[in-house]
This record gives structure tokens, C-alpha cells and sequence, in this order.
């Protein structure tokens, strides 16, 4: 039934322009299983399928769901260069278990140039740090998709992640392209579970407290920041740019 319904919302570049489109996709999607959402998706939306982690906290339950079901399916890891030794070890780790298809963005500045040249943008208020991410993050980004050709892109983003999550939806269209979030409606509870069940690990750094895990000059731990708003970008901000359009 489900699928049959889908099958009449493609292709995707003329039903994004049908008014009520995304919001019937939403309203199928979220019915399902979040394994579900990712085999529908798969299967019904445009390729090519791309799976973007930052290698985070609770990043191995995005990386094992969506590759049970698409062993080769690209996986975009943006490294700015900055990223804590623990999650370099966590990246290894998981790329050797899980058998990843790992792709590798980097801005084409490095980070020794980019602070010859700008200094340390990140001590520079929210002007710099939107600059640092639109350097390190958004311009990559960017490349991986045009270099990828991506038409579907899955997300680990969740609702009780953050203030600014509250809204994520089961699917999104940005820049044209599908954005799927097969476990936006998960609990902490339910990624747990999901990690006990499948015997996986959570960031190195997660029992010290660091719930949401970014660059090592822009992070704090919970104890440190006092709330989870805080401790990403010293709370001016919470996302990098990588989930807006």
C-alpha cells in the first residue's frame, strides 16, 4: 500500500513542485519503522544514496541501520582538521567493524592557512564561527554532493537532540535534494537500545560527559557547559550549517 502510494510521487524533480507532496511523504514515513524508512527510502527515492556522520556520539546506530541495508552506500565524513583524537580513533574503528564506504571531504585550505590567514576564527564571535563552518563544513559538504551526484541524503538528526531539532522532520528537501532522517522521532532511550541490541559502541568521549561531539576548540562537556545548548560553539550557536539550507 505504502509503496504503491510512493511509486506515484516520482520522479522527484516534478513532484517536489505538487503542493502537499512532502508533507503525504511525512505522513506515510512516519507510520514506519525507522529500519523501515530506511529500506522504503532506498528503494523509492532518487539515487544516488549518500550517509553523512560526524562520527558522534550515538553515530554508530546511523552507520549500522543504513548499511545493513546498503553495505556500499557512501558514507561523507567532513574533516576539518580539528576533530578530537578520540574521534579519529572512533572513525578507524567503526570504518574496520562496520565495513564502511567511507569518503573523506576536507576544505581546500588547511587549517594551518586558514589561521595564517584569518587567525583563529573560531574565538571571533558568530561572525567567525560561521565563517570557519562555511570554510570547513558547508564548502565541503557541497563538494561531496556535486562529486557524488546525491539525490537522497540520510541523517542521524534527531528531535530530542537540541532546541533547533525540534521540528526535524521524517524527510526534507534541500537544495533539491531528499534528506532523510529515519530516526528523528528516537528517544535517547530508543538509541540505547538500539546500541545494546547490536553490540555497538558510543564515542570514546561520551562517558566523560560529551554528549554532542563537534571540533575539540568548540566543544565542552555537559559538566563544562552547564546545558546541552552550550556545549557547541561555546552556546552562540548549536548547528554548524550542514542541516540548513
Amino acid at each position: 500500500m505504502l509503496q504503491q502510494a510512493l511509486s506515484r510521487l516520482f520522479p522527484a524533480d516534478s513532484v517536489a513542485r505538487e503542493d502537499g507532496f512532502l508533507e503525504g511523504l511525512n505522513a506515510a514515513f512516519s507510520e514506519l519503522t525507522a529500519p523501515e524508512r530506511v529500506e522504503y527510502a532506498l528503494e523509492m527515492l532518487p539515487g544516488t544514496h549518500m550517509l553523512s556522520s560526524s562520527f558522534g556520539a550515538q553515530a554508530a546506530v546511523m552507520l549500522h541501520m543504513v548499511t545493513r541495508a546498503r553495505p556500499r552506500i557512501p558514507v561523507v565524513l567532513i574533516d576539518t582538521g580539528y576533530l578530537f583524537a578520540e574521534t579519529y580513533q572512533f572513525v578507524d574503528q567503526l570504518t574496520e567493524r562496520l565495513q564502511l564506504n567511507l569518503k573523506v571531504f576536507r576544505s581546500d585550505v588547511s587549517g594551518a592557512w586558514q589561521e595564517t590567514r584569518f587567525g583563529k576564527l573560531w574565538q571571533q564571535g558568530l561572525r567567525g564561527i560561521n565563517q570557519y563552518n562555511q570554510l570547513n563544513k558547508r564548502r565541503p559538504m557541497d563538494q561531496a554532493l556535486k562529486e557524488l551526484a546525491v539525490g537522497t541524503w540520510f541523517s542521524g538528526l534527531r528531535r530530542q537532540q537540541s532546541a533547533s531539532r525540534a521540528a526535524v522532520p521524517p524527510i526534507a528537501l534541500q537544495s533539491g535534494r531528499f534528506k532523510v532522517h529515519p530516526i528523528y522521532d528516537w528517544t535517547d532511550r530508543d538509541v540505547g537500545r538500539y546500541l545494546r541490541q547490536h553490540s555497538l559502541p558510543y564515542h570514546p568521549l561520551w562517558e566523560k560527559g560529551f554528549l554532542s561531539i563537534g571540533d575539540w576548540h568548540t566543544t565542552r562537556s555537559l559538566a563544562e557547559a552547564g546545558s546541552v545548548e552550550g556545549m557547541r560553539f561555546f552556546g552562540i550557536k548549536r548547528e554548524c550549517g550542514l542541516h540548513e539550507e
